[in-house]
């Protein structure tokens, strides 16, 4: 007896919910829309900002001792108390997986793992930027309704207005990433904010303290003081130029991501 068996080759077609980095930008952006703490974050940096450029504005008189001050310095003193809050929001996005044990889950779904940190990076980058140049501009030109008259009065066309105010926002955002950095590295949220508020804010100033020409030469190029330098609309007496400043803080940006790079390849959840 001869038994013929027939196979019928099944046609199989690829799945449309492929690995993309475009969905996983998506997924890391539903997260951190959706959580609650982002948007309280978010809005309390921008009330901050608002509120204290709004303070310096109406409080300001052409008499006082703060007439050589930059004028958009002057404005947006609140970018510092702002720029922590979103810092923490950094912190947050990165190491606030690793308490709730969500990571797992992220890092299942992309098994190669690496693309969950530069998608988180990126998200948070876009918002940050968007949400401290709105704040910035609007903080700006509110402020500058009571300042009109003064000699601190100007307007966006003056020059070096506007590039003073993308440069404050650049600066605050990268220094949020820093954070992110820390807060993926450290995977702890009280390590990273204590790593941040210590290394990144409190350390320089220790060491500016120093009687060394180097040290204050190489302080200029730390995250705050190169982030402070990009926000300024007229050079900063001792502060690094504004393209300097940028390199310095992309460097700073760069290391700070490497490090939790590394550790996602050679260490496990």
């Amino acid at each position: 007896m001869t038994t013929t068996t027939t196979t019928t080759a099944a046609t199989t077609t690829p799945s449309p919910y492929g690995l993309t980095f475009t969905r996983i930008l998506r997924s890391e952006w539903h997260k951190l829309r959706t959580v609650r703490s982002t948007w309280i974050t978010v809005l309390a940096a921008a009330a901050l900002v608002l509120g204290v450029g709004i303070l310096m504005g109406s409080t300001y008189t052409s008499d006082g001792g703060d007439s050589d001050v930059d004028t958009v310095v002057l404005t947006l003193y609140g970018s510092q108390l702002g720029g922590i809050a979103l810092a923490v929001l950094g912190i947050l996005v990165t190491a606030g997986e690793y308490a709730t044990g969500m990571v797992r889950a992220s890092l299942t779904a992309v098994p190669r793992r690496l693309p969950v940190l530069w998608a988180k990076a990126a998200v948070y980058t876009a918002v940050v930027f968007t949400v401290s140049l709105v704040t910035a501009l609007a903080t700006f030109l509110t402020a500058q309704a009571f300042l009109s008259g003064t000699d601190q009065a100007a307007s966006l066309t003056d020059d070096g207005v506007l590039t003073a105010i993308a440069g404050n926002a650049a600066g605050v955002t990268l220094l949020g990433v820093i954070a992110l950095g820390l807060g993926a590295g450290l995977r702890s949220v009280p390590g990273a904010i204590g790593a941040f508020v210590g290394g990144v804010l409190i350390v320089p100033e220790i060491l500016g303290m120093l009687p060394y020409e180097t040290m204050d030469t190489a302080i200029r190029y730390f995250p705050t003081q190169a982030a402070g330098a990009l926000g300024s609309a007229t050079p900063m007496p001792g502060a690094a130029s504004p393209g300097a400043a940028l390199l310095a803080l992309l460097l700073w940006a760069a290391a700070t991501l490497a490090v939790p790079a590394l550790l996602l390849k050679s260490r496990d959840v």
